[in-house]
């Protein structure tokens, strides 16, 4: 694994999970389904990619991450509403994005996958755990909306894989990746920023 730091991950697993739980709460939806969302959300995309390039699934044997999510829908149910703000949670969200991005990628490419498959499972670690929460939710995915966020996980991982091949020692790949990702998504958000969509030809 990348030496990614311990608390990084720990807040990045936090975050999206927080996110799905939100989903729920939302939805009013139970405990156990709000619970359960957290969980999807936290790990959907690293379980994905590691069941993809032949890896133990992360969380598996981990003693962290399950309770992580946990104390996230935890803390939704219990929490006024008036702490989620949709703003703050979407720049929250753009940070878990893009670092768990840059993560799957670097991971991919210790596990020897070419450049641009190890890509596509950066990509897969940054989005589908929000995916899979929009789809289960019943709610249009990130993929149908044309707001710039999975280029925003393209970039960190595309900024990964080639600070790899030309040996950008790791502190600065993961600054330099994470940070062009968060600020395409950030400026996203700001100023609604999307791509444009396909017109039909006569």
């Amino acid at each position: 694994m990348p030496p990614m730091p311990p608390i990084l991950d720990i807040v990045g697993i936090a975050i999206f999970a927080l996110s799905g739980a939100i989903v729920a709460a939302r939805e009013k939806q139970t405990f156990v389904t709000m619970a359960f969302f957290a969980l999807i959300t936290g790990v959907g995309g690293g379980t994905v990619r590691d069941i993809l390039i032949g890896a133990p699934v992360f969380w598996m044997r981990d003693p962290f991450t399950a309770p992580i999510c946990l104390a996230m829908a935890f803390l939704v149910w219990f929490a006024p509403d008036r702490w989620w703000s949709p703003r703050l949670l979407a720049f929250a969200d753009a940070a878990g994005l893009a670092a768990y991005a840059v993560l799957g990628t670097v991971k991919a490419l210790r596990f020897d996958l070419p450049p641009a498959t190890a890509i596509l499972m950066g990509i897969v670690t940054g989005c589908v755990g929000g995916i899979i929460r929009d789809i289960i939710a019943g709610q249009p995915s990130i993929l149908m909306r044309h707001e710039i966020y999975v280029t925003a996980a393209a970039l960190s991982a595309t900024l990964a894989a080639v600070g790899w091949f030309i040996g950008l020692p790791l502190a600065v790949l993961w600054i330099i990746a994470t940070g062009a990702g968060f600020a395409l998504r950030g400026a996203a958000i700001h100023w609604s920023l999307a791509l444009p969509a396909y017109k039909t030809k006569p």
